[in-house]
């Protein structure tokens, strides 16, 4: 099945990075968007919760609900890389409301995922010192770093002020810097 053309005339937007023939541009399939944006789209989620059975749950999530509401895509409003990784970030969001409150109401049916304190060895580690990040500012550094986006686009994505994701990504970038300074 093909995405229909949007009101505009215009192809699909993708990302200004994303290179593809003009063709593909006009009818992208929705075959060719899960291939083009399932691998991105799990590294964000998997760096964000690091669970691995998650990740593809909501990769699978993010793709249905798309295809279901891929006629209000606008690209006049975003491209199509922002505007499934905002779907993608609000399912994810979603689930982990969803798993905390089950968590508490049945503590009982999930096991202890707690991790011990980080020695500052592995403080060194980029990941390790990204996840002790605030849930908010890992969101815009994943977004920032891993995943190629522009803060107007990420404030889409997250739906906060472009003002608020400059003050998180300016946050975050000092806690890591703290976090990862090497003391002799």
């Amino acid at each position: 099945m093909y995405l229909k053309e949007l009101k505009s005339g215009g192809p699909m937007s993708l990302n200004h990075n994303e290179q593809l023939p003009e063709d593909a541009k006009k009818e992208m399939s929705l075959e060719t968007i899960f291939i083009l944006y399932k691998a991105p789209i799990y590294q964000f989620v998997y760096r964000y919760c690091q669970d691995e059975q998650l990740s593809i749950d909501i990769v699978q999530d993010t793709f249905v609900r798309f295809h279901k509401y891929q006629s209000r895509f606008d690209e006049n409003k975003a491209s199509l890389k922002t505007y499934i990784f905002g779907m993608a970030y609000q399912e994810m969001m979603n689930r982990l409301k969803r798993r905390n409150r089950l968590k508490k109401l049945l503590p009982y049916l999930y096991h202890r995922n707690d991790q011990p304190e980080i020695a500052i060895e592995d403080k060194l580690s980029i990941q390790a010192a990204v996840q002790q990040l605030p849930n908010e500012q890992r969101a815009v550094i994943l977004l920032t770093y891993y995943h190629d986006l522009t803060q107007k686009d990420i404030s889409k994505v997250l739906e906060i002020p472009v003002g608020t994701v400059k003050s998180r990504l300016h946050s975050s970038l000092k806690k890591l810097k703290i976090l990862l300074e090497v003391k002799e």
